[in-house]
């Protein structure tokens, strides 16, 4: 059985502790490889290692980081299909969508090398007779990453690159469910220079995140995951000083008027809902069908869901893949028997699939719940599986209030063809990224991603500016430079001013 080893100080590494889980072969149902889950000392050798390396990375120089970073860039291009077939083996997605991920993470990367602009300070001159005042940027220390099964590869890709290149170093704690690319992802690094210690993996469960939580060397800690543990580890580490983003969890509506072009709707929701089989904190999961649009959208989702095809990530003729453990597949089935009993209408039942040659595989088919209403577990709860709920109303400002109304505000979309509609829409919805005719508003890397309410504990979103503010501390600098022999004014007691 293949061991998926830390990575600490530059070389792989099984650490202290001698407690391992499982990785999955979602498709087969199998196991394919044991992963350690570190210990307090674990974690604490791997803060060590980037301790010490923090000494002269911190110094480097910007061409330095640059370089390095390009040359990353190249190798994630490189290895991408390698990295997408790891993906696809450990969390179950489509290839094809695992390189997706890659590639949206990639273009942080891309950011990164641009960090020479970004850190740029400002200066004034002459703010008072002789005296200059200039910022600059500087790192923070010692960083952690702790994300989740979804994106092993993307998510902590907009975590990690900005962290290095504005001149910390970085302890991820992957998760434990599919944790191979984080590995190849180290290996990369130092194969694009990087200096030991700079970069480190420690997998583990909830002892090393606690560990991370409280450990004094961390001085920050990014975390993407649902609301509950976003909370908990916001108010852990905010306790011990640390500098904290915490993404939480999503419910996404699309809002469809009756003006849409229901066939361009039915396809982009059909892949926002059941794509990566529902499993991304981006994905729609309510639609709401304003007016006259119901009946009709209903139809065209019902015969769109019956036609996608569920089977192996690495299949061709696949379009959606298994979830990502066989305790996901049972809770995906009990809400929709849950929906059923609280009077949804179940028009396509994704319980109960098999797939020919992978029927220990945690499959689910596609549903669509019609008839849901907010009291609803199906509409409050985050599934996070495939799994659509149509909701009714009857106005755009019925739905607006729909969506204002829950506790989440991740993204949201608007389907029209009325640019007035969807103007008003996009000012008064109370959600941080909104689409317009686009399913899945993920920003790119130059602007930062995070939502609204409870899908973004505390106030730092992650990547693009946002990400470079959090991983850097701005400090203000006061010069100046007199001249000798002359007959400069005497040091005053007052409070200074400008004069």
């Amino acid at each position: 059985m293949t061991t998926i080893d830390h990575w600490i100080n530059g070389a792989p590494t099984q650490g202290a502790s001698t407690r391992t889980a499982p990785v999955w072969n979602p498709a087969t149902g199998r196991e394919r490889a044991r992963v350690p889950l570190a210990s307090p000392a674990d974690v604490d050798a791997a803060v060590a290692a980037a301790s010490t390396a923090l000494e002269t990375w911190r110094e480097s120089s910007l061409s330095q980081r640059t370089r390095i970073m390009f040359a990353f860039r190249e190798l994630l291009v490189k290895h991408e299909d390698e990295l997408a077939k790891i993906v696809s083996a450990e969390h179950g997605k489509l290839i094809d969508d695992a390189r997706g991920e890659i590639v949206r993470g990639r273009e942080v990367v891309e950011y990164a090398c641009g960090i020479a602009e970004v850190l740029k300070g400002g200066h004034s001159d002459q703010v008072s007779r002789g005296v200059d005042v200039h910022t600059i940027r500087q790192p923070l220390g010692v960083c952690a990453g702790i994300t989740p099964f979804n994106f092993p590869v993307m998510v902590p890709l907009w975590m990690h690159p900005i962290a290095i290149a504005t001149g910390n170093t970085f302890v991820l704690k992957p998760s434990e469910r599919d944790p191979s690319a984080s590995s190849l992802i180290a290996c990369l690094y130092a194969e694009a220079g990087l200096p030991d210690g700079v970069f480190n993996v420690v997998h583990g469960d909830k002892e090393a995140v606690d560990a991370v939580l409280d450990h004094p060397g961390i001085a920050a800690v990014s975390f993407v995951g649902s609301t509950p543990i976003a909370r908990y580890v916001h108010e852990r580490a905010t306790a011990g000083g640390k500098r904290v983003q915490a993404l939480g969890g999503a419910k996404n509506h699309a809002v469809v008027l009756p003006d849409a072009d229901l066939d361009f709707v039915a396809d982009q929701l059909t892949s926002a809902a059941f794509g990566s089989a529902g499993e991304r904190c981006m994905a729609i999961s309510v639609a709401v069908a304003v007016g006259d649009a119901a009946d009709a959208l209903v139809a065209v989702l019902e015969q769109r869901a019956r036609a996608v095809r569920v089977g192996p990530g690495d299949a061709p003729e696949t379009d959606m893949g298994p979830l990502i453990t066989q305790a996901a597949r049972e809770r995906i089935e009990a809400a929709v028997g849950k929906a059923a009993a609280q009077g949804a209408t179940v028009v396509v039942d994704g319980r109960g699939l098999k797939v020919d040659g992978y029927e220990e595989g945690f499959f689910v088919g596609p549903s669509v719940l019609d008839n849901v209403t907010p009291a609803m577990d199906a509409y409050r709860e985050e599934l996070f599986g495939p799994v659509l709920a149509v909701v009714r109303v009857r106005t755009l400002d019925e739905a607006i209030e729909l969506i204002n109304a829950n506790p989440y505000g991740n993204g949201t979309a608007i389907f029209t063809a009325d640019g007035g509609a969807a103007r008003r829409f996009q000012r008064a919805v109370n959600v941080g990224m909104v689409g317009v005719n686009v399913p899945i508003p993920v920003p790119m890397s130059y602007y930062s991603f995070g939502g609204w309410k409870d899908s973004l504990i505390g106030d730092s979103p992650i990547h693009g500016p946002e990400g470079v503010r959090f991983y850097t501390r701005p400090k203000v600098i006061t010069s100046r430079w007199p001249q000798r022999h002359t007959s400069a004014s005497p040091a005053a007691f007052s409070f200074p001013t400008a004069g």
